[in-house]
């Protein structure tokens, strides 16, 4: 992740936000992904028993370990179609912001909250 923009993006209207799904989940399953041309982890996010558990390539490593993400809940766009990243297939994804030099920090609910729930 390079691109930060400083300008905000055109208005949209609020049927425009709400055709993004975005769903919090927790992370059951964390792996190095080595085959990824820009460092990754491979996740596996379940966002509860409507959604299920879903897979999200994430280039997060600088910041995480792949067993300190177990647990943790993430927000992800879960209605993006999957993407082929390598032999990955990459099913949502998952939400962060850019430190000061462009490294992702992911997001997540602030307090344990029920998977699936959507962001408004």
């Amino acid at each position: 992740m390079t691109s930060q923009t400083t300008q905000p993006s055109p208005l949209i209207s609020f049927d425009d936000f709400m055709k993004v799904d975005i769903r919090v989940g927790t992370i059951v399953a964390a792996e190095p992904f080595p085959e990824a041309r820009k460092p990754a982890i491979k996740l596996r996010i379940d966002f509860g028993a409507d959604i299920g558990v879903k897979k999200s390539s994430a280039q997060i490593t600088s910041y995480y370990q792949t067993e300190s993400l177990i647990g943790r809940q993430v927000a992800a766009v879960i209605n993006f179609p999957p993407r082929q990243i390598g032999k990955f297939m990459s099913e949502v994804l998952t939400l962060g912001f850019p430190d000061a030099t462009g490294e992702v920090v992911l997001i997540g609910p602030s307090l344990k909250v029920p998977d699936g729930g959507r962001l408004f």
